[in-house]
């Protein structure tokens, strides 16, 4: 009777802090700090979308007719992107991960080279080839570049079948498409003048994928831990 009572009771003792952790893992703090910057940016930045009174309509007003494909395009990648990393939705809905994954490479490739136009457009018709403006066009065809070729690059390993160079490169690919959300939410956030908007942006494009790479390498390292640990326990049951 205490055997049956001890092994009723031991799984449930050793499955409730693996249950508890999980809801810790470095990926879960990562995406809500990312939905943080979300929320962040909607808020402070793109209200305006909803408040016909506010003043930056007066701003884009002169090119409001590419901003609503650039924006429809480039923030369809952005919802999309984090349901990519869902282990859950891409194992249980294959098409739908597929389908979702071709809307984030259209969204790139549409939003990303209007991004630059206008940018550019602001540079010479806005400010007169101002310098820092001409410094943030450039920025903005590094970042577009960069997002462009790691969106591509992921897509060509999927189609050849390699999942893991495809989800590493996706990675990268998401890391420059945040970007966006990252240089808003640090100027506001710290409350940093326009003067600093050229070392934010440039900042942030450098960043990118160094620090994407990064995530992957915790990643990895964490994940081989794991199997470490799990062949440890086994050899440990077995002896």
């Amino acid at each position: 009777m205490k055997a049956d009572l001890a092994e009723t009771f031991q799984p449930t003792s050793a499955k409730a802090p693996t249950q508890r952790s999980s809801w810790l893992r470095p990926k879960y703090l990562l995406f809500a700090f990312i939905a943080s910057m979300y929320t962040y940016v909607l808020w402070h930045n793109e209200s305006f979308l909803i408040n016909r009174a506010d003043p930056e309509w007066l701003h884009i007003a002169p090119f409001k007719w590419l901003l609503l494909p650039h924006g429809l395009a480039a923030g369809c990648a952005l919802f999309l992107a984090p349901f990519q990393f869902s282990e859950r939705l891409r194992h249980r809905f294959a098409k739908l991960h597929r389908v979702m994954g071709r809307f984030y490479v259209g969204g790139c490739l549409v939003g990303a080279p209007i991004g630059i136009f206008i940018q550019n457009f602001n540079t010479v018709h806005l400010y007169h080839n101002d310098p820092v403006e001409f410094s943030l066009t450039i920025a903005s065809v590094f970042q577009a570049g960069i997002w462009m070729f790691c969106t591509l690059m992921a897509l060509a390993f999927i189609l050849q079948r390699k999942v893991q160079l495809h989800r590493q490169w996706m990675t990268r690919s998401f890391a420059c498409a945040i970007i966006f959300l990252e240089v808003r939410f640090v100027q506001g956030v710290f409350n940093l003048d326009f003067k600093y908007i050229e070392i934010i942006v440039w900042s942030c494009v450098a960043a990118a994928v160094p620090l994407a790479d990064l995530v992957l390498h915790i990643q990895e390292t964490l994940r081989t831990r794991a199997a470490t640990a799990k062949t440890t326990r086994a050899v440990v049951q077995v002896g």
